[in-house]
């Protein structure tokens, strides 16, 4: 049977510095490991900056780069996306978190396509441990936005306008992503919870479960369903974003029929 790229590039790599590779035969054309593999899924950071609760997943290393195991990886992104369906089912919410600059525009393209809340800026502490307050400034934005779109700012001072604007603008910012949301999410979508620590740690106190894009220099121990992968790569970052998004919209339940009046 004809071995895969992936097998066959790393056997390669791996070779002169003593290590071998031979996969089982069933494993040689699995799409979804080459498909990690061309988008570079495969490269961690140092074994410096390696998190011990990450050496499970590392195959090896090349030129200082510490290699995942896709072949795990590909498993795992299973094993969450499989928790994904099961959250479609019961149309529950799933929150995108992700403030690094090569995540947020594929997590807000993402978030906005499945109508799910996302954070894709600094992380507000409090925003799921202290929901009651962030409720209260989820209002005051619908309200000033409400006021805005109606026109009845007009009557207030040009100074009590800026004001309001620029309020309105803050908020926007900080919470914009959350709007529509009445209550705590089901599940935690965050890529590199390493940087999203705070999030992370609200959802471990809420019990809430956490999938997470993880590279090596994050712990295992705080996420419910890891994905072991390069979270540093834009390729990555948007592969793993749109098996999410196709899992959840393809397992959503029908439509409740409007009540016939």
């Amino acid at each position: 049977m004809r071995s895969s790229p992936y097998h066959d590039s790393l056997y390669r790599q791996l070779r002169p510095q003593g290590l071998f590779y031979n996969p089982p035969m069933a494993d040689k054309n699995n799409p979804i490991i080459d498909k990690l593999f061309s988008v570079g899924a495969h490269f961690g950071y140092s074994p410096s900056r390696r998190h011990p609760s990450a050496s499970q997943y590392i195959f090896g290393a090349k030129g200082g780069v510490e290699l995942f195991d896709l072949e795990q990886v590909a498993a795992l992104l299973g094993e969450a996306l499989a928790f994904v369906k099961s959250l479609a089912a019961e149309r529950k919410t799933i929150l995108f978190v992700g403030g690094k600059a090569e995540a947020r525009e594929a997590l807000k393209r993402t978030a906005l396509r499945l109508n799910q809340p996302y954070s894709a800026g600094r992380w507000i502490g409090g925003t799921m441990t202290n929901y009651s307050e962030i409720k209260k400034r989820l209002q005051k934005l619908e309200d000033h936005v409400g006021m805005r779109d109606r026109g009845e700012l007009a009557k207030f001072t040009k100074k009590e306008r800026l004001l309001m604007e620029r309020e309105v603008t803050d908020l926007e910012t900080m919470f914009g992503g959350l709007r529509g949301q009445t209550r705590n999410p089901d599940a935690l979508f965050v890529i590199d919870p390493k940087q999203e620590s705070i999030a992370v740690a609200e959802a471990t106190q809420l019990r809430i479960p956490v999938i997470a894009l993880m590279n090596s220099d994050c712990d295992r121990a705080s996420v419910t369903y890891p994905i072991p992968a390069n979270d540093a790569a834009r390729e990555v970052i948007q592969y793993v974003l749109t098996e999410v998004a196709d899992t959840y919209e393809k397992n959503l339940p029908p439509a409740a029929p409007a009540p016939v009046l």
